[in-house]
C-alpha cells in the first residue's frame, strides 16, 4: 500500500476505508459503502479489500470488532487511524482551496 503517514498523500481506497469504518462493518458493508459513496466510480474486489484491511491493521488504524465473535469479522476506526484520516481532511480541503483559488472555485 502507498499510504505515507507522515504527511503524505492516502490513496483514495484507504481513506474511503477509513472513513466507513466509523462505525464497525464486515468487509462487504465497506465495498458497498464506498461504491454508494462514489456513485459507483470505485468498485473494489474482494481481494483488494482484504488486502487492504490486513494492512490497515497492520499499522494499526484499524482492528476487529471484540462482539463480532461467530459473525462476519467486522472491524473499526482506531485512535491513531482517525488521526491518520483527519490529517488527510485538512491536507485535501488544503489541495481544493489552492486548486479552487487558481482555477475559479467552480466547476
Amino acid at each position: 500500500m502507498r499510504d505515507n503517514a507522515k504527511g503524505g498523500a492516502l490513496t483514495e481506497v484507504t481513506f474511503y476505508i477509513l472513513l466507513s469504518l466509523y462505525t464497525p462493518k464486515h468487509g462487504y458493508a465497506v465495498m458497498q459503502f464506498i461504491e454508494k459513496n462514489t456513485g459507483g466510480r470505485l468498485l473494489l474486489g474482494a481481494g483488494t479489500l482484504y488486502g487492504a484491511l490486513n494492512s490497515l491493521q497492520e499499522k494499526g488504524w484499524i482492528q476487529p470488532c471484540d462482539d463480532a465473535k461467530g459473525r462476519k469479522k467486522e472491524y473499526i476506526i482506531t485512535a491513531l487511524g482517525k488521526e491518520i484520516a483527519e490529517k488527510e481532511l485538512i491536507r485535501l480541503n488544503e489541495l481544493v482551496n489552492v486548486a479552487s483559488g487558481i482555477v475559479g472555485g467552480t466547476v
